[in-house]
């Protein structure tokens, strides 16, 4: 039997869970030659979440998609892979989609699977760890990696945020400048397109485990700030707290393979949006040779 797939009495109790209720479900058409690949985004299909409101599910394993939304219509007779967690955990199982009455159905199936684990390998050039609370005096060691979606060390523009979520991240970025003016904490500003961006994008997906704490994302970086974005981090930053900082640099054409810049630095300001917070770091110490180092890679300028 596969790990993967849940047992006779694993499956009951979550058939009994579902018909509970109260289960929110994602929805997203998969290719019905092999169940694990999903339509490329030519086919303009798309993952969907269901709220509970919109699902009943019967005690022989029969869901019914009450009143659904316009976009889970156009998946009648079309395979689906439908998601959801019990106790935190991810699971799923695929089901073809049936018009049945006013409204759409699908049948829960014997084999349920748990949501695999995918440990995504990457060699970074750039990484950073916020190894120290300088205030409270412990370690704390949380790991930073670049953003998938930002462009470290190139000057942010506007069009890096997608089309579709460039009018609420207008709305964000005018109501950051606004504090900014007051406040006068920002600099020159830049580092609110990435913050936008990151706040706007929607980047959930099924996971193995609910509401896993996760790396901290590095949105910006320059030579007298550094801003981290984080989802579902309980922790409280408070400005002007102050951390200790290292970033780690692999050196292409030299020598040198790696530089390590050490910094001590102060919460600046945080920018939260529901499950994410954006946390604006801006250096207390720094040596002057990376001040120099950090602004001519992040320049592409003489510093003088």
């Amino acid at each position: 039997m596969s790990e993967d797939k849940l047992t006779g009495i694993e499956r009951e109790l979550v058939l009994k869970y579902l018909i509970d209720g109260n289960v929110p479900v994602t929805l997203t058409p998969v290719d019905e030659k092999n169940d694990e690949n999903i339509h490329s985004i030519t086919s303009q299909i798309f993952p969907v979440a269901l709220k509970p409101e919109h699902i009943k599910v019967n005690e022989n394993g029969k869901i019914l998609l009450e009143n659904p939304p316009q976009s889970v219509v156009g998946f009648s007779d079309k395979i689906v892979k439908v998601e959801f967690y019990f106790n935190r955990v991810g699971l799923y199982f695929t089901s073809k989609v049936f018009t049945e009455g006013d409204g759409l159905a699908l049948l829960i199936p014997d084999e349920i699977n748990r949501i695999k684990d995918v440990e995504e390998v990457v060699n970074y050039d750039f990484s950073a760890v916020l190894y120290f609370d300088v205030n409270n005096k412990k370690e704390i060691h949380t790991s930073c990696y670049p953003w998938k979606n930002s462009e470290l060390f190139n000057r942010p523009t506007w069009k890096s945020i997608p089309l579709e979520n460039q009018k609420l991240a207008q709305s964000y970025l005018e109501e950051f400048v606004e504090l900014a003016k007051k406040e006068k904490n920002a600099g020159n500003g830049i580092q609110l397109i990435p913050i936008c961006n990151y706040l706007t994008l929607n980047e959930s997906k099924m996971e193995s485990i609910q509401n896993r704490v996760k790396p901290f994302a590095i949105l910006y970086v320059d030579h007298e700030r550094i801003v981290l974005g984080a989802e579902n981090d309980e922790t409280s930053y408070v400005p002007g707290v102050e951390y200790a900082l290292k970033m780690s640099f692999s050196i292409k054409n030299s020598p040198i393979l790696s530089r390590d810049v050490f910094v001590t630095c102060a919460v600046n300001k945080i920018y939260e949006r529901e499950s994410k917070k954006c946390v604006d770091f801006v250096y207390t110490t720094i040596q002057e040779e990376d001040v120099r180092f950090l602004y001519e890679k992040t320049t592409k300028c003489l510093f003088i």
